[in-house]
């Protein structure tokens, strides 16, 4: 049995936590069993990842083509990348959803173009 935190500690490692920059950036999820691909950015993507895996669990993603592909192919074939973070930046003032919506820009640009006839499209933003 492991001993408890005193409540200094707790409250320390909790500030620790709220004062620590969040993971963002641009993430991608792949189906390569159904062809999809989809390209989208968070402000948490230690969160979206699991939100995503949620929601296909649930049966309730809005996306139906990727929701079609998760029961037919199940969760095996799907495959989450943090493809870009933002890095925290030392002005207080510093636009992150701006930051994220050109570096979304630029993956789309990069990832879908070429795709885009197959029929993939972007993942939006959370």
């Amino acid at each position: 049995m492991t001993p408890s935190l005193s409540l200094q500690a707790r409250r320390e490692l909790t500030r620790q936590y709220k004062q620590a920059f969040p993971a963002m950036g641009i993430y991608a999820l792949r189906c390569n069993a159904a062809g999809l691909l989809r390209v989208g950015s968070s402000r948490h993507l230690d969160g979206i990842f699991n939100r995503l895996r949620f929601e296909l669990m649930r049966g309730a993603h809005r996306d139906r083509a990727l929701q079609l592909a998760w029961n037919t192919h199940g969760a095996e074939a799907f495959r989450f990348e943090v493809i870009d973070r933002v890095k925290e930046r030392d002005d207080p003032a510093f636009d992150y959803d701006a930051e994220l919506a050109t570096l979304l820009a630029l993956w789309e640009a990069e990832l879908l173009s070429p795709a885009a006839e197959a029929g993939v499209r972007q993942g939006g933003s959370a």
